[in-house]
């Protein structure tokens, strides 16, 4: 997370929140403040069950809350330009920061969003399957959709997803979404709208999500705009499977060792 907010500092971004349980606030700002002190501005949005859901009757079983979208609704009021949004625990790289915040400044309005694509071969475990959203574009490389392929990986030299259909195979440079996405601040009233929706059908459900790729997809499908693909050729690096984290862990010493990352940060 702090490569991450390092990376988004250099890039240009002058403002992070951070989208946490309320629970142990106090314990994380303990640790991020004192590293982010006047390096940019920081602001905390606290994700809750009941958040939004307006009274309504909800699985007293369930604990989690719903989702990525739900976090990102958690966020009306805080969020008043266009924002791009990350998940908290993955690496995404340098250029992927520099591509988002070239955008936001020139390009991002309330019909024109942006994912920050990622090519296949960049995102994989060498453990394990991984689920990815699985990226289509139009020829203005626009997003026409995503489909979530829960079970990917690699098969001796080719790069394979497994469904109900058999065992297809996949480009290396097939495009895939890691949750990077560029919104204009227009996207969080349509989070709330839909997320009522979302309700209407999910709410004694114990693991139904409202998820970004979703919203993103209806964003296009609803004529409401469009979604600009993003290409960046940096290696995400993400904890999969327990034996990931050395590997993550020896990529991460490599780039500090030739100079892409200081040893401290924030120093």
């Amino acid at each position: 997370m702090e490569y991450s907010i390092y990376d988004a500092i250099d890039a240009g971004f002058e403002k992070v929140i951070f989208i946490i349980r309320e629970d142990f606030a106090d314990m994380f700002k303990s640790i991020v403040e004192p590293k982010l002190k006047d390096k940019i501005e920081v602001d905390y949005v606290y994700q809750k069950l009941t958040s939004f859901t307006d009274g309504r009757s909800i699985n007293p079983e369930r604990v989690k809350p719903w989702g990525t979208a739900h976090a990102i609704l958690c966020c009306k009021g805080k969020v008043k330009e266009p924002f791009a949004v990350i998940n908290a625990d993955d690496f995404y790289g340098k250029d992927s920061f520099r591509k988002a915040f070239d955008f936001l400044q020139t390009s991002c309005d309330e019909k024109t969003y942006a994912v920050i694509a990622y090519r296949l071969t960049n995102t994989l475990s060498e453990y394990g399957s991984v689920s990815r959203g699985v990226l289509s574009e139009n020829d203005n490389h626009e997003m026409a959709g995503v489909i979530e392929r829960l079970k990917i990986y690699k098969k001796d030299d080719v790069i394979v997803y497994e469904d109900e259909n058999g065992i297809t195979e996949l480009p290396a440079d097939t495009k895939v979404s890691m949750n990077f996405f560029c919104y204009a601040p227009g996207f969080i009233d349509l989070c709330e709208e839909q997320f009522q929706k979302f309700l209407d059908e999910n709410a004694q459900s114990l693991k139904a999500e409202f998820l970004l790729p979703t919203m993103t997809d209806y964003f296009i499908k609803s004529g409401r705009g469009k979604v600009q693909v993003i290409t960046t050729d940096a290696k995400w690096f993400g904890v999969t499977y327990k034996e990931d984290a050395p590997v993550v862990g020896a990529a991460v010493k490599h780039l500090v060792e030739t100079g892409e990352y200081a040893e401290n940060l924030w120093n």
